[in-house]
């Protein structure tokens, strides 16, 4: 049986071109960036290379690039880093658990936190962080893309809001990296956390940039790493995978979004005329091209992952994060679906060996499993 990969935004392959140069940095750049001889020289270099190749692809100074162990510690360097005993802070329902537990954390110390909701169409609307600020407001964080839905927040009139009240603003852009142009520098975000393994590069290592000026405190304490932001010895394997995927990255943008879009696209027409009583969650619009989320009446989201599984199809009923959880996913109950149809639905994430026969066939496949659970469903009996 034929196995296809619709689950890109929970993680990506490693690509070949990335791995041909992560094996030999493996085997052959082992010493430590911190030391002096010749060993360590070398392995700094191949660092420093790799930050420079990030910042290019980020529109960033190179001296602004923090490397972490990947999206959750880079958020959390962030948010702790700034927001930590401050008076305020806000953020969105919709956020990533890496975001919304350490907000949670900050309210266990102390500070207030207020949660602005989305509209139906998953979108922040930038007024309702302008009515969140409040005198003692020190941090705003929004992601850029969202992880379930694609749905893309309007982060540069947020920018242009937080600047105006000298309020620091973090971006979240895990899910964005590589899907949409990103430039830093027009932004106008304070921080703005990638993860290598969205971006077919390994798990273990992403990257926090760090505006020039903008102070922040390390979250873990050790050695004078990374301009004292973040101890520890470097993943330099790993940074110069993650510069590699950004330079790989940037070279495909304009070509892979636009055939991502049109694949997207044809399996969420193709789903919609063969499956009745499905919809799509969150904007159409506004979203990266390579996510779709659609909810099916009277199917378990989890049980039609699990049929198309056995059919040869990996998607996800949700974030990758809290898979096995009992509870509906919050993006999908902050945009307004109930919580049946919230357990109804299915996360599809398109990639780089997605293609059109893979697409109809997956199509052929959510028919037969829709029609299938459908007959097993007495609730969509019921309703029917």
């Amino acid at each position: 049986m034929h196995r296809f990969y619709f689950d890109y935004n929970a993680t990506t392959p490693v690509s070949q071109a990335v791995l041909d140069t992560l094996v030999p940095a493996l085997a052959e750049v082992y010493g430590n960036a911190s030391s002096i001889h010749h060993y360590g020289q070398i392995a700094k270099q191949r660092l420093e290379m790799s930050r420079r190749q990030l910042a290019v692809f980020l529109h960033c100074d190179p001296r602004e690039i923090v490397f972490v162990s990947g999206g959750t510690e880079s958020d959390n360097l962030a948010i702790f880093g700034i927001a930590r005993g401050r008076g305020h802070a806000i953020t969105t329902t919709i956020e990533h658990p890496a975001v919304l537990n350490a907000f949670a954390q900050l309210e266990r110390e102390g500070v207030d936190v207020t949660y602005v909701r989305v509209g139906s169409d998953g979108i922040v609307d930038p007024d309702e962080i302008r009515r969140a600020l409040r005198p003692d407001t020190a941090f705003i964080s929004v992601m850029h893309a969202n992880n379930e839905i694609g749905t893309i927040q309007p982060v540069e009139d947020i920018a242009a809001i937080a600047n105006e009240a000298d309020v620091a603003f973090h971006v979240d852009s895990v899910q964005a990296a590589g899907k949409i142009p990103l430039d830093l520098t027009a932004l106008g975000s304070d921080l703005y956390s990638i993860s290598g393994h969205k971006l077919y590069a390994p798990k273990g290592v992403g990257a926090l940039y760090v505006r020039k000026g903008v102070k922040i405190r390390p979250i873990l304490h050790g050695g004078r790493h990374e301009r004292e932001r973040r101890p520890g010895t470097e993943n330099v394997p790993g940074a110069v995978a993650l510069g590699r995927a950004a330079e790989l990255a940037a070279h495909d943008l304009p070509g892979e979004s636009e055939r991502l879009a049109i694949l997207r696209d044809r399996l969420e027409e193709g789903i919609l005329d063969c499956v009745p009583c499905a919809g799509v969650n969150g904007s159409r619009t506004r979203r990266v091209q390579n996510t779709t989320n659609l909810h099916f009446d009277g199917i378990e989201g989890e049980a039609m992952v699990i049929s198309l599984d056995l059919k040869g199809f990996a998607v996800s009923s949700g974030s990758a994060c809290s898979s096995g959880a009992v509870e509906p996913s919050h993006v999908l109950l902050a945009i307004g679906l109930d919580r049946e149809q919230a357990k109804s639905s299915v996360r599809f994430s398109l990639g780089h060996d997605n293609n059109e026969e893979q697409v109809d066939a997956l199509i052929e496949a959510v028919a037969a499993s829709a029609a299938h659970l459908r007959r097993l469903s007495p609730t969509y009996t019921a309703r029917a």
